[in-house]
């Protein structure tokens, strides 16, 4: 079930954001892992950041499972879902949540700071990378692509 995320969600999308980067295959070290998300996202400051933005998430059996969030500017901020329901089709479904949301609000396109895990699935998704992205975190370095897709 696909549905749009309110306050009370905020703990359990930061253990999936934790989970999704911790668990399962990864391009990333370890250490890259660890640098990127130390401990699950949790308080005040998460929960701030998660309302500034509209929140499509995915559930099962009431357990959140995935998640995507799209800021005001049309920037998809975060999109992670739990590894065991990676290639189900669920990426696509929160991404078409999402994009008829940025339609309904006449934005004209979005983007996306994609992970080395995520450029395949926005590609599909009809996105095109308009550049490689390095960004440091706790001494680490983190490759990255600043991804577009135009809606008009």
């Amino acid at each position: 079930m696909i549905r749009w995320a309110g306050p009370q969600d905020a703990e359990a999308l930061g253990r999936v954001m934790f989970d999704a980067i911790h668990r399962g295959r990864s391009p990333y070290t370890p250490a890259q892992q660890n640098a990127w998300l130390p401990e699950p996202n949790s308080g005040r400051a998460w929960a701030g950041r998660l309302a500034r933005q509209r929140v499509a998430m995915a559930e099962q059996n009431e357990k959140a499972i995935g998640f995507m969030t799209l800021a005001e500017d049309g920037c998809i901020d975060l999109a992670y879902l739990l590894p065991e329901y990676r290639g189900h089709g669920l990426f696509r479904q929160l991404y078409e949540q999402l994009e008829a949301d940025a339609r309904q609000r006449g934005l004209d396109s979005l983007y996306t700071h994609a992970s080395l895990m995520a450029e395949g699935p926005f590609m599909a998704a009809g996105f095109v990378t308009e550049q490689a992205e390095h960004v440091e975190r706790g001494g680490q370095v983190l490759a990255r692509f600043l991804m577009r897709k135009w809606l008009i």
